[in-house]
């Protein structure tokens, strides 16, 4: 890590975030962590941060949580989180499906977001991918009724991946059903970021899949 995520780490990881392996047994009481009611978004792979710490601000009626395994993201997030004056933020270091599976309660989401996962472009490699129907059959699970599941991609193959394994889940909804292909328009609030940008330069289309929970 850099000497600056360091000192972020240093200052707020203990009050902030917290490990998946080291979580207590039992659903993660995400009300106390807060120290309050509302509305629960959790994004998966949530990299450096950089859209993370805009969303989170932008949405301070949310409680935000974000789950990533790179320490060194981890930190850049907080310390982006600490620049924008951010309170409604909270980080997980580990295994989603883990977190998922163990630590979150059924329908105790009111959001799940998955921008831009690791696309492992390689054939043999397709297995590692995220969104899988195991994957998306948990989230479902976890999601209140008229939640939404939000994904992004720049990869045109992982993309219709994650199409064909949300249709297939019987709990979800596509809300853009109607649009070409299925695919949802991209949302305004959701931010530029360079390597969207980069994804653009180098003529890669980002798709957006927005399903809610039936």
């Amino acid at each position: 890590m850099t000497a600056g995520q360091q000192r972020a780490w240093d200052r707020h990881w203990a009050d902030l975030g917290a490990d998946v392996a080291e979580l207590p047994e039992g659903s993660l009481d995400v009300e106390s962590w807060f120290g309050r009611s509302a509305p629960v978004v959790l994004e998966i792979g949530s990299g450096m941060g950089e859209t993370t710490a805009q969303l989170a601000a932008e949405q301070p009626d949310v409680n935000y949580l974000a789950i990533e395994v790179y320490k060194p993201g981890l930190a850049q997030l907080m310390l982006r989180a600490e620049n924008l004056g951010v309170e409604n933020l909270r980080l997980l270091r580990g295994d989603a499906m883990v977190l998922l599976r163990e630590h979150l309660a059924p329908e105790s989401l009111d959001e799940v977001r998955i921008y831009f996962p690791d696309p492992w472009p390689k054939k043999r490699h397709h297995k590692r991918r995220l969104v899988q129907p195991e994957t998306v059959s948990m989230i479902a699970s976890r999601l209140r009724r008229g939640g939404v599941l939000h994904l992004a991609t720049d990869w045109e193959n992982y993309a219709e991946q994650m199409l064909e394994v949300c249709e297939a889940e019987p709990e979800l909804r596509n809300r853009h059903a109607a649009e070409p292909g299925g695919w949802a328009p991209r949302p305004d609030w959701r931010p530029v970021t360079k390597f969207e940008n980069r994804a653009h330069e180098e003529g890669r289309e980002i798709r957006d899949l927005i399903y809610e929970r039936a």
